[in-house]
């Protein structure tokens, strides 16, 4: 295992397990106003990337990508797409929502690569239209089941797989704590806005619970800045049916999270569809491995040199 691939891994596994423990975090914040909570969460996570950048003497990359107007635009419009994955997500674990999260990011895997097929034109392999229609049938059976459309896990998983692909469309020159910047830079006027209209509406509430709270809320954007800058930074190091395994570390975590501290119901029209979900899954890694394996095979033929 060379370094960079160890590099990767390390950064993927933490990603991944503090986005697990995330709603235990959240959680401590429950008197706080969820929109409120996003919008000071950015003021803190641009603090935090102008920090970083300032250690590891970043802005000169910043400053060169400034020319990229093409690379702005589509990192500005991931920090939207990442601004509503978070809303989304403090919304529904303040709201006692946990397990809907964590069926969001089951979900997120299979609806990006349906996105990777409207949005890139790649062509989707057999198993992978198996596990599409599995997912689909999970969703009719939530709908059918609760009598409403899971619009939180739909919008978490919508949200974060519109963010990769943007993130994907910015290329891959632009660095990891570079990108994170211009991302959360972008939505200052969205968490200005969502501040205001908590302020005028009912009033702020970062000050209304614990004295603890306000702090809380100031760690809140490092601990969204760190797990981001790291997936990034994992992205670029491990292959992408590494990361399409890795991935299902979060929602696991969320979902005992969810079961067995928060004891949230689970009736048997919810583990039918996250039973559903979990085989859609199982189906979707099977052959990214298949895959994977393929394309490694292929790769040592193609350096195997003619004999004659």
């Amino acid at each position: 295992m060379d370094s960079e691939y160890r590099k990767g891994m390390l950064f993927a596994l933490g990603s991944y397990l503090i986005w697990g423990m995330m709603p235990l975090y959240v959680v401590l914040m429950i008197s706080v106003n969820p929109f409120e909570l996003v919008g000071w969460r950015v003021f803190a996570s641009l603090l935090i990337a102008a920090l970083l950048l300032t250690f590891m003497r970043g802005w000169k990359r910043l400053r060169a990508l400034w020319h990229d107007k093409r690379a702005l635009a589509w990192l500005a419009a991931s920090g939207v797409a990442i601004l509503i994955n978070w809303t989304t997500f403090a919304y529904a674990v303040l709201s006692e929502r946990v397990l809907d999260t964590s069926l969001g990011y089951f979900l997120q895997p299979l609806l990006s690569v349906a996105l990777a097929v409207v949005f890139l034109r790649e062509r989707m392999r057999p198993l992978q239209w198996v596990a599409i229609g599995i997912m689909v049938v999970a969703v009719v059976v939530m709908i059918v089941g609760y009598g409403s459309v899971p619009i939180i896990a739909l919008l978490l998983a919508g949200s974060f797989g519109i963010y990769g692909l943007l993130k994907k469309q910015a290329g891959k020159r632009v660095d990891a704590l570079v990108g994170f910047t211009v991302e959360t830079a972008a939505t200052i006027p969205f968490s200005i806005g969502m501040i205001v209209v908590v302020a005028m509406t009912g009033g702020l509430t970062i000050t209304e619970g614990p004295a603890y709270v306000p702090w809380l809320v100031l760690g809140f954007g490092v601990v969204t800045a760190g797990p981001l800058v790291m997936f990034a930074s994992a992205a670029r190091r491990l292959p992408l049916s590494v990361l399409s395994i890795m991935q299902y570390i979060a929602p696991i975590m969320s979902f005992l999270f969810g079961v067995f501290l928060l004891g949230v119901p689970m009736p048997l029209e919810r583990l039918a569809a996250f039973a559903l979900v979990w085989v859609a899954l199982i189906v979707f890694t099977v052959d990214t491995l298949i895959y994977a394996g393929k394309s490694r095979r292929a790769a040592r033929a193609a350096r195997v040199e003619p004999l004659i």
